[in-house]
């Protein structure tokens, strides 16, 4: 398994996102290479992890990248900060990362440009490695129990200023790019003449803007899980690893060629809204059913159908527990909202993420 992290860049004074990426990835591609990279503004980070085996190794790995990126930041007056959305919006527009590609983009989906509150901030989890059926056969089968890995990840509930209402609003506001949402259920051939006619007609630009939440990976050997905000603390991260993987290893080993369960995409729509509204305190869709429960129903059905897989790779124990811390502590989302009850301050909030998200940083902060 590895994890892809993106992080917003925030001024030190002022808690907005600023265009410092380059400044930070100069400091830190020689150590890092391309564990390093820029992201499609110039105010976002993103870190990958090397292929791991287990969530010791994926922990040492997160907290390593973490605190290079955080070092790298506070050298350039920023901070590094683990939020779905930037909670304070940006004193002038972002621009756009330069390149060909995210030019093209830029130029292609313009209303989605708009260099304020569209940028958002993702934690994606491959899985392998894997050939290019066995992980769209993955992503059929793991579709029903993604709303409820949302809504454990959920972290993104002011953007801009605004209390956005949304546990999650990052996935509304992603929501607006083509193919964003649920993967259909594909066989390889299909996969490969849909995505070849979402190229050709011009609804992507290439198989790159793929954004299904479950789906191959285009340039690794993976299935690639992209539902989560990205999280503020690394436990989080972690659980959902652990929990995807423990997913995947189970349906693997009970693989006898039966069909995936066919789950009408428009009520997977509905799961998965409620659970960028909800989060895991309010009430959710069991996408199997159809019926609305309480979310951590869903929560529970998720550890107990990778259960099997979690054993066989020993991180049964480690799971239980981290999903017990969080739901005592709460989720991303609760916590942005408790300390805003706390303090009556947005910058608050983002002091206390970017604490969060670098925790091995001097708590002295620098403006401070």
């Amino acid at each position: 398994m590895g994890v892809e992290e993106e992080f917003f860049l925030v001024d030190v004074r002022t808690r907005a996102p600023v265009p410092r990426a380059p400044q930070v990835l100069r400091a830190l591609v020689p150590d890092l290479g391309d564990q390093a990279q820029a992201e499609f503004y110039t105010s976002q980070l993103e870190v990958c992890t090397r292929p791991v085996g287990t969530g010791a190794e994926l922990r040492d790995q997160l907290a390593a990248l973490r605190t290079a990126a955080g070092r790298a930041a506070r050298e350039a007056g920023c901070l590094l900060v683990g939020t779905g959305t930037a909670v304070v919006p940006p004193d002038e527009p972002i621009r756009v990362t330069e390149g060909p590609r995210y030019r093209r983009m830029a130029d292609a989906y313009r209303a989605n440009v708009d260099g304020r509150l569209g940028a958002v901030c993702g934690c994606h989890v491959h899985i392998g490695t894997l050939d290019h059926p066995r992980a769209l056969d993955l992503a059929n089968r793991v579709r029903p129990y993604l709303p409820a890995l949302q809504a454990l990840a959920v972290n993104s509930p002011f953007t801009g200023g605004l209390e956005s209402g949304w546990a999650g609003w990052r996935s509304v506001e992603f929501g607006r790019w083509p193919t964003v949402g649920p993967a259909p259920l594909l066989d390889p051939a299909g996969y490969e003449s849909t995505a070849d006619a979402l190229v050709s007609s011009g609804v992507i630009l290439d198989r790159g803007m793929i954004y299904w939440y479950a789906r191959p990976s285009e340039h690794v050997p993976t299935l690639e899980i992209r539902i989560a905000d990205v999280s503020a603390d690394v436990d989080t991260t972690v659980l959902l690893a652990l929990l995807i993987r423990g997913l995947c290893t189970t349906m693997t080993a009970e693989a006898d060629g039966s069909p995936p369960p066919e789950v009408p995409e428009g009520r997977l729509r509905a799961a998965h809204r409620f659970a960028a509204r909800y989060g895991h305190r309010g009430d959710g869709i069991d996408p199997l059913t159809g019926d609305t429960v309480p979310a951590h129903t869903l929560t529970t059905a998720l550890l107990r159908r990778a259960e099997p897989g979690l054993a066989a790779t020993g991180d049964l124990a480690e799971a239980q527990w981290l999903l017990g811390e969080l739901c005592g502590r709460g989720t991303g989302a609760e916590r942005q909202r408790a300390v805003y009850r706390r303090r009556g301050s947005l910058h608050a909030v983002v002091d206390d993420l970017a604490a969060a998200t670098t925790p091995d940083l001097s708590p002295e902060m620098a403006w401070r």
